[in-house]
């Protein structure tokens, strides 16, 4: 069995489960986008890109943990990780309280190239729709990059996000271990 980790990634979750008589160790990781720096196409109603790694699912406006760019054509947000990362996971929560469709058809992008803000990076998922107030979790099975993106194209749009989860493995730090 080979498992291939970062040290530096691990948090203290160590799970020890009997398996047909065998221990299997299970690793769990932390969320990594509370350690970057977000940043966004416009900034409406005082929603600021950091709120979005604040750490916060809060959901409902009010609770000063959303994110709100301004109606535009193509509304993204954007967070440098300051490394290159294997990027594993994206996890989205909506907003509840209002709008909740605005996030439909959104796309997350994962890459290393800030052309055209990061939005032409390759493509993770697209968020076809997200229940009000509800989190969701993409699968990008280790696409390399930087930079994390979300962005709505094609349609003039607000954009608003309640909370963006990471879980990756640093690409320079990544060491492979084999298990007897």
């Amino acid at each position: 069995v080979k498992v291939k980790f970062s040290l530096n990634m691990l948090i203290v979750c160590f799970l020890v489960a009997a398996v047909r008589s065998k221990y299997v160790l299970l690793l769990c990781r932390d969320n990594i986008a509370k350690g970057g720096t977000a940043t966004q196409s416009s900034v409406g109603w005082n929603g600021l890109p950091e709120r979005a790694i604040d750490g916060n699912r809060a959901s409902i406006w009010e609770q000063g943990s959303c994110t709100h760019t301004q109606g535009e054509m193509k509304p993204w947000w954007r967070l440098d990780l300051q490394k290159t990362y294997n990027v594993d996971t994206v996890t989205i929560t909506n907003r509840r309280d209002c709008c909740h469709e605005r996030i439909n058809d959104a796309e997350i992008r994962i890459g290393s190239s800030l052309s055209d803000n990061g939005n032409n990076n390759p493509r993770c998922a697209v968020i076809s729709s997200l229940a009000a107030g509800a989190s969701q979790t993409f699968r990008c099975n280790g696409m390399e990059g930087r930079y994390v993106n979300v962005v709505i194209p094609g349609r003039t749009e607000y954009l608003t996000l309640c909370e963006v989860e990471v879980t990756a493995i640093e690409k320079e730090d990544s060491t492979e271990y084999v298990c007897g």
